[in-house]
């Protein structure tokens, strides 16, 4: 009796370091602070995920670069080195050239138009462009919609920017728009945006209120200008080999964490643009409210004539009519 006993506690403990060893690692990583609207995304997905699974997957996550800047990020992804990130889509179009068009200015009306076109069958059709190019796309975040800070003057209309350096991201297109409006672009990786807007290498750069926030940089910037002409999307990416090996439940388990993760990442995009403007004016920055964006547009014109060609104008008018 007692030999089958101690059968059983040997079974069972035997079980229980099967168990504790088929416990899988993911790391995922994010270029901006924990405490920000990415930060919820990851952690948030992190937790869900070992809960769907019951424990059998973990996800390390990382912040503030500490696995490389978002290009990096995204490319270890692809290349197997590193198993998830959740990026803006800044970086995205080098890899997956379909997502270039989110990234056109003053495409969307508002927050609200923008997660209906991605929560809808465009925003769908396009995270599947991303299963040729290596990678497993869970599901669109937000970075939220882009305003330009500076140390130099108050920007209110497109001359005000004329000749200013301004840190852009590695993106295509919104480098033909930033240079359509005069800026001289420096396109940087954000781990490094900080110390150059420090020592003076750049003038500015342009952010959601959500990312000027958590990178401090009203500590260096002086002027911000709520210009909102660019409406920046994120994305959970995950190395396909990687998702193609799981379950079938493993794989719904990731995808429903992930969604999980936008709806809070996205919560705390609204939260970040109700409170950031008298935040950082608390902080001294000067806030431009009275910016012409008409004129923003008008200027644009030439730039999104080209825009047009490459896209095609149908494809841009069938997200701008989305309701």
């Amino acid at each position: 009796m007692k030999f089958s006993k101690l059968l059983i506690s040997l079974s069972m403990a035997l079980g229980f370091v099967a168990a504790a060893s088929a416990q899988t690692t993911m790391r995922i990583s994010i270029s901006v602070a924990q405490n920000s609207h990415q930060g919820i995304a990851i952690d948030t997905f992190a937790k869900e995920v070992e809960k769907r699974t019951a424990g059998r997957y973990k996800v390390q996550t990382f912040y503030s670069g500490a696995l490389g800047g978002e290009r990096e990020s995204i490319e270890a992804v692809q290349l197997g080195t590193q198993e998830l990130a959740f990026s803006s889509t800044g970086p995205v179009p080098n890899f997956v050239p379909e997502t270039k068009i989110l990234d056109v200015p003053f495409l969307f009306r508002d927050k609200a138009h923008a997660r209906a076109v991605l929560d809808g069958p465009i925003g769908q059709e396009m995270l599947k462009k991303f299963d040729a190019k290596g990678f497993k796309a869970l599901a669109w975040g937000e970075n939220g919609v882009r305003h330009m800070t500076n140390s130099k003057r108050d920007v209110k209309a497109p001359e005000d920017l004329k000749g200013l350096k301004m840190r852009t991201m590695e993106n295509p297109v919104h480098i033909a728009a930033y240079k359509g409006l005069g800026i001289v672009t420096t396109p940087m990786a954000f781990p490094e945006v900080f110390t150059a807007l420090q020592q003076g290498t750049v003038d500015g750069q342009e952010n959601p209120l959500s990312v000027i926030m958590a990178a401090k940089f009203d500590q260096v910037q002086k002027h911000l200008s709520l210009t909102g002409h660019v409406y920046s999307p994120a994305i959970f990416v995950m190395n396909k080999a990687a998702f193609d090996k799981m379950s079938a439940a493993d794989k719904q388990a990731f995808v429903d964490a992930a969604k999980e993760g936008v709806k809070l990442n996205r919560a705390r995009v609204d939260t970040d643009d109700a409170t950031g403007v008298t935040e950082l004016r608390a902080k001294g920055m000067t806030v431009t409210e009275n910016v012409d964006k008409a004129k923003f547009v008008a200027t644009l014109a030439p730039v999104n004539a080209e825009f047009e060609k490459q896209f095609g104008k149908a494809n841009l008018d069938a997200i701008r009519a989305v309701k």
